[in-house]
């Protein structure tokens, strides 16, 4: 359960640390999704993140796919 416990906000604060670009949201069935984009060592830095997330968090599985690259420089939460 990441609803309610400022996953997005720390997810993007993590990002913004890492220099990453990409989007945060929450999907209607609880999950919450992370695009990202930025070098190797940071994508994995955030993945691992992501994985422990906030303190209230109770993540239960993270999954990985390569999307095509959107050359954004910024990082967003979406609704």
């Amino acid at each position: 359960m990441v609803q309610g416990v400022g996953y997005r906000n720390a997810c993007k604060r993590r990002a913004d640390e890492l220099g990453l670009s990409g989007w945060v949201r929450n999907n209607c069935d609880g999950s919450v999704e992370v695009e990202i984009e930025g070098s190797q060592h940071e994508l994995g830095e955030l993945v691992f993140w992501c994985e422990k997330g906030t303190n209230d968090a109770q993540v239960r599985e993270v999954s990985s796919t390569r999307v095509a690259i959107t050359g954004t420089d910024w990082f967003e939460i979406r609704s």
